[in-house]
């Protein structure tokens, strides 16, 4: 899918995730700030629900959520559950899909191609989020979000607004 037109005003930070060379990329001024390795979905690149695929096109961060946790903290439904990650608990809950530390909750910008209906970003729960450290390789495996370290996803929230706009893409 190519980048369609969206106004990035100057002074504007943004992001760009790029599901080919597993990156997320901030921007701003046409300058990269940092770099940081990232896992897109397994299933690659798609945008209708239960297809477990990362939605492209242009989104923004609608919320961000975990300020203040620990490090490896889990979240479920977008609650802390109170438990910090380790391979024990992995290991007792084999099926979980792991979000932790930091949620940035995000939007799709594009009406029926990641916005309203059966595309919708935001009821599909795409996330960018904190990820077991283990099982950041370099390769496509989330369910459809975009799977971070840790420490990365802490230091980005940090950075980010909600508001913030996000492209994904092949480049």
């Amino acid at each position: 899918m190519p980048c369609p037109a969206l106004t990035i005003e100057p002074d504007e930070l943004y992001l760009q995730v790029c599901a080919t060379s597993q990156q997320l990329s901030v921007i701003k001024n046409h300058t990269l700030l940092a770099q940081y390795p990232v896992s897109t979905a397994k299933n690659g690149l798609g945008e209708q629900r239960g297809s477990e695929c990362t939605p492209r096109g242009w989104h923004v961060v609608r919320a961000k959520i975990g300020a203040g946790q620990a490090l490896n903290s889990v979240f479920i439904g977008r609650r802390p559950t109170g438990e910090i990650y380790t391979p024990a608990l992995a290991e007792q809950y084999p099926q979980r899909d792991w979000i932790l530390t930091r949620i940035l909750w995000l939007g799709g910008l594009q009406p029926g191609v990641n916005r309203y209906g059966a595309v919708d970003s935001t009821w599909r729960y795409i996330y960018i989020h904190g990820s077991p450290d283990a099982q950041m390789d370099g390769q496509p495996r989330s369910h459809g979000c975009i799977r971070m370290l840790n420490a990365d996803i802490v230091g980005l929230f940090e950075h980010v607004e909600v508001g913030c706009k996000v492209f994904i893409g092949t480049s």
